[in-house]
C-alpha cells in the first residue's frame, strides 16, 4: 500500500484532485468527512464539545452546530486549539481504521488521505508522500464568494485561520499549482498518478 496525503487550504482544489485520483483507481479517506463523523450524536467527541463550549452549541436535536461553533474557533485560535485537541485524535484513529481496511483489501492500493489541516495536526511522518495543492488568497476568495456564497470577510478569515501554502510546501514532496484552470489542475494530478504507478 501507498499512503499519500494530499493537503490544501479551503478552495485550493485540494478535493478536486483527491477526486481525480479516485476516478484513476485510489482509495480516498476524506479528513472533513471524518471530521463529521466523529462528532454525531452519541459520540465521545461530540460529548467533550459539548462540555468545553456548552450546550448552546448542540441545536434541540443534539446535533452540533457547525455553523456557531465555526463562527467562533475561526475567530479565536484558543478556542480552535481546544476544539482540535477534542477531534483530531478522535479523527486520526478513525483514519488509521481506514487505512488499515485499504490494505486489508488490496495490498497494493494507492491510499489517498484528502487532510487540509496536515500541518496542524503533525503526522506528516506516516505517509510514503505529501502533495500539496496551492493557489494564491485571492483566488481562493474568489472562489469561496463566487462559488459558494461565501461573505468574503469570512472567507479571508478561514484562509487566515489555517496554515499557510508556505507551510504547507514545506512539508510536501510534490506540489500542485491550482491557481489556473481546473483542467490544468487535473493535468497535473494525472501526471501524479502515473508517478505513483510507477512506484
Amino acid at each position: 500500500m501507498q499512503l499519500i496525503a494530499v493537503t490544501g487550504g479551503i478552495a485550493s482544489g485540494k478535493s478536486a484532485v483527491s477526486a481525480r485520483l479516485a476516478e484513476h483507481g485510489a482509495v480516498v479517506v476524506d479528513a472533513d468527512r471524518l471530521a463529521r463523523e466523529v462528532v454525531e450524536p452519541g459520540t465521545p467527541a461530540l460529548a467533550r464539545i459539548a462540555e468545553e463550549f456548552g450546550p448552546e452549541f448542540l441545536t434541540p436535536e443534539g446535533v452540533l452546530d457547525r455553523a456557531r461553533l465555526g463562527a467562533l474557533v475561526f475567530a479565536d485560535p484558543e478556542k480552535r486549539r481546544a476544539l482540535n485537541a477534542i477531534t483530531h485524535p478522535a479523527i486520526g484513529a478513525r483514519s488509521h481504521e481506514l487505512f488499515a481496511a485499504a490494505a486489508a483489501t488490496d495490498p497494493d492500493a494507492v491510499v489517498v488521505y484528502d487532510v487540509p489541516l496536515l500541518v496542524d495536526a503533525d503526522r506528516t511522518g506516516e505517509f510514503d508522500r505529501v502533495v500539496a495543492v496551492v493557489a494564491e488568497p485571492a483566488e481562493r476568495v474568489r472562489r469561496m464568494v463566487e462559488l459558494r456564497g461565501m461573505d468574503r470577510a469570512d472567507a479571508e478569515r478561514r484562509i487566515t485561520a489555517q496554515a499557510s501554502d508556505a507551510e504547507r510546501v514545506a512539508i510536501a514532496d510534490v506540489v500542485i499549482d491550482a491557481n489556473g484552470s481546473l483542467e490544468e489542475t487535473l493535468a497535473q494530478a494525472d501526471a501524479l498518478w502515473d508517478r505513483l504507478r510507477k512506484n
